[in-house]
């Protein structure tokens, strides 16, 4: 961890900084972005699969799991911001507009 302040242009920069200093941007296509994306959300999903609503809704409450799922949401997070930054898409701003455009499209009933 750093002292700088936690804000996605700070931790895309931070992830561009580790995959340089690796040599790794070779390989951040936006093609293997999305891949490696998918595969992390696929292991975060893996966790609850056989869970029922009620238990995982509790997954925190046990630590190692807590774990497994902070660390599965931070890789799912690092490639999605990465995909952003190759493709120069602002993912606050994406998400910004997608809410206005659902906001319209389904009004409070």
């Amino acid at each position: 961890m750093t002292d700088e302040p936690l804000d996605v242009a700070n931790l895309q920069r931070r992830l561009a900084e580790f995959a340089a200093a690796r040599d790794w941007r070779q390989y951040h296509t936006p093609k293997n972005l999305v891949a490696a994306l998918s595969v992390e959300a696929s292991e975060l999903v893996e966790i609850f699969q056989w869970l029922t609503p009620e238990e995982s809704a509790r997954v925190m409450d046990d630590p190692e799991t807590a774990h497994k799922v902070t660390d599965e949401v931070a890789d799912v997070l690092s490639y999605l911001l990465q995909f952003c930054e190759v493709l120069d898409i602002d993912p606050l701003a994406a998400l910004d507009a997608k809410i206005a455009r659902n906001e319209k499209r389904f009004p409070p009933a």
